[in-house]
């Protein structure tokens, strides 16, 4: 079994994990922290923006006179001035079109899909829930619609050249991955992606070829957010991605059918693990009601679903509370509207006190009320019949949270010179200093108040050892503490036997021996089975067919006495010595041998019987796989393994074999 690694970001994962003859793609998700390293696309031309001044390289003129072109200056940093580029997965590593299935976990990751379905040969299928499918459509086609609304009449390609970047300043001189930074999918491209994924339920038994069993359990994260467990006869395999023990509006996380797996592949742990929900939610609240009362503007840069949801009904209480009930929320997205509606029908995906809800019926979430009470307005643009219902002070709710594009780049535009003003970071996606670097100098205040549900190192060190995994594999940088935080040791993963680390580009090889498997006996082969009881509880029996294989399924049938066997025992192996006796001729068509041995032996036993047989000058010593019995007198070996035993002699010494042999038949039990 092998995995490969095609995406360094562990909140944005993709990997590709081959198990019995099939090819699973495990999410595909986008990393775009790369847009920090653009300048934003400003939906109303930027004065300010268009007078920043192109970057000056201590080089020769020529290559001067190109980065000039395509690089620009802010704050002391250097942004690149081109249309905004993603970093997808590292696709080339692997041939798409032996993929088999796409299992996706959340619509966090499913953004770089349309980058595989419609870009490459692949030819799968791809299973996810339904709201999944339906959010993360809702987020790719907001992302496109930003994108494509200010496009940019230059793509900046030279800066990206080895011999040029030498000379760049830092970050841009570290960044990495830029063969796979690629320009986002069209609309067209989310419809057709779309249709190609199947919905799955919670712990619904998917079938992969008769081969595997895949099953989605809910995580707790986000609104039809799973984990995966891929099951054979007797291996197990589970895939946790973006999990979450609080308590929010969606379903709990189903941990019990992730115990005792063979492998578990562990990513999507908290991409803040000093910032508490809770306490983060506090301060959400507290900053955003001092700004309102100062007169300011609060804005909030963030998807247009996921925590959104649960901010919309603490924040509604919490202003009421302050006597801030008729202070505006303006919700600004393409989606907005859809987001909205779509939450309020998703009662079997919810927690139990929202699902309760609806059978009042109630809405299970309070924007509905905030909604019809004209608290909470939701626009697709900041133009048209939002300029009419604007009044300040108040709270926008609004795309992107890169601060790279989207109608957020416009309210930092016309509310960062005010000092009243405040931009609250909610989305733990992004570091907020680099977000703010464009916008340099700013007098408006910023606050970051990052919301990640996801597990924290703690949780997910106390759920690993309640799992027991045989194997768990972790993204490399789970085994260190962060960068900015050396000193915090206890920010890593520790399990036993120890984690194994993936990093993007890697491959491993995941050892996951499979000893047995599971065999259907034809009916008219298992009528003529005569078992022999050989001790209490214990009974054996022969058996010999036809093995045929179909859809990854075994079947042991009877020979069809018409046609030719493909072989004859005669023909098998070297010319026999004549029979002895006591031994019976091997026959295909009545009993293979007269007695039948099974089970393991006692070496003091076969070592006393080897005395017996006046066999005494005997060593014995233990080996990795079993035991080597040395006969120092005789110069010969017997190497004794789990189901397997190897007799070594010099060459000639066959009457010697033949009695070892004889000796160690003797041992074995039979019947």
């Amino acid at each position: 079994m092998k995995l490969y690694a095609l995406s360094d970001h562990s909140s944005a994962p993709c990997l590709l994990l081959t198990f019995k003859g099939t090819s699973i793609l495990l999410d595909c998700g986008l990393d775009m922290t790369s847009l920090q390293h653009f300048l934003p696309l400003t939906v109303v031309p930027s004065a300010r923006i268009a007078k920043l001044p192109p970057w000056q390289p201590l080089m020769e003129k020529t290559s001067d006179k190109i980065l000039r072109n395509e690089l620009r200056e802010c704050g002391g940093r250097v942004f690149v001035d081109s249309d905004l580029e993603l970093c997808v997965p590292e696709l080339p590593l692997i041939n798409l079109s032996h993929v088999d299935t796409i299992l996706i976990s959340s619509y966090h990751c499913m953004l770089a899909l349309p980058f595989i379905t419609e870009y490459s040969e692949f030819k799968g299928t791809i299973y996810a829930t339904e709201p999944t499918i339906k959010i993360g459509q809702m987020i790719m086609e907001e992302l496109v619609e930003y994108i494509n609304r200010v496009p940019k009449r230059k793509r900046a390609v030279f800066w990206k050249s080895v011999d040029l970047r030498k000379f760049l300043p830092s970050p841009l001189k570290e960044v990495a991955h830029l063969s796979s930074w690629r320009s986002c999918y069209s609309n067209q491209d989310i419809q057709s992606c779309i249709s190609k994924i199947k919905p799955a339920a919670f712990s619904e038994n998917l079938s992969l070829f008769g081969a595997l069993k895949l099953t989605p359990l809910s995580s707790g994260y986000c609104l039809g957010s799973c984990n995966w467990v891929i099951k054979s006869e007797f291996e197990k395999i589970s895939y946790i991605s973006g999990s979450s023990l609080l308590t929010t509006h969606s379903l709990p996380i189903s941990q019990e059918p992730l115990k005792n797996s063979d492998v578990v592949i562990f990513t999507g742990i908290t991409q803040t693990p000093t910032h508490n929900p809770d306490s983060m939610l506090g301060e959400f609240c507290s900053t955003l009601a001092v700004t309102i009362k100062n007169g300011g503007n609060v804005l909030v840069p963030c998807y247009p679903s996921g925590v959104l949801y649960d901010l919309f009904e603490c924040l509604a209480g919490y202003m009421d509370k302050m006597g801030l009930g008729q202070t505006p929320f303006f919700f600004i997205s393409p989606v907005a509207e859809m987001s909205l509606d779509y939450s309020q029908i998703l009662s079997e995906w919810l927690c139990e006190s929202k699902m309760n809800k609806t059978y009042l019926p109630e809405p299970p979430f309070p924007h509905a009320d905030l909604v019809k009470e004209n608290w909470l307005k939701h626009f697709p643009s900041i133009h048209g019949e939002f300029t009419n219902q604007f009044r300040s002070p108040c709270v926008v709710f609004t795309g992107h949270p890169s601060l790279r594009m989207g109608d957020a780049v416009h309210f930092m535009e016309i509310w960062g010179k005010n000092s009243n003003n405040t931009v609250i970071f909610i989305e733990p996606d992004f570091p907020y200093l680099d977000a703010l670097a464009p916008y340099q100098p700013l007098p408006m205040k910023a606050v970051y108040c990052p919301i990640d549900t996801a597990l924290t190192y703690q949780q997910a060190n106390k759920m690993i050892r309640e799992l027991e995994p045989r194997q768990l594999i972790v993204p490399e940088k789970y085994l260190s503490p962060p960068l900015a935080m050396p000193s915090y040791t206890e920010l890593v993963i520790e399990a036993e036997p120890p984690p194994v680390p993936f990093k993007r580009g890697q491959v491993l090889d995941l050892v996951v021996k499979r000893k047995t498997e599971r065999i259907q006996i034809a009916q008219e082969l298992a009528e003529e089975l005569t078992p022999s009881e050989v001790k209490p509880g214990q009974v054996y029996a022969t058996i010999m067919g036809e093995l045929t294989v179909r859809d990854n399924k075994y079947k042991l049938e009877k020979f069809n006495s018409d046609s030719k066997l493909p072989f004859s025992v005669n023909s098998l192996g070297p010319k026999k010595r004549p029979l002895e006796k006591d031994e019976e001729q091997t026959s295909l068509e009545g009993p293979i041998l007269k007695k039948h041995l099974y089970d393991n032996f006692s070496v003091e036993d076969f070592v006393q019987s080897l005395a017996q047989h006046g066999i005494t000058d005997i060593k014995v010593e233990d080996s990795s796989s079993g035991c080597i019995i040395h006969l120092q007198a005789d110069d010969a070996l017997i190497q004794i393994e789990e189901g397997s035993t190897h007799i070594f002699s010099v060459a000639g010494n066959e009457p010697l074999r033949r009695k070892l042999r004889d000796i160690l038949v003797a041992c074995l039990p039979k019947f």
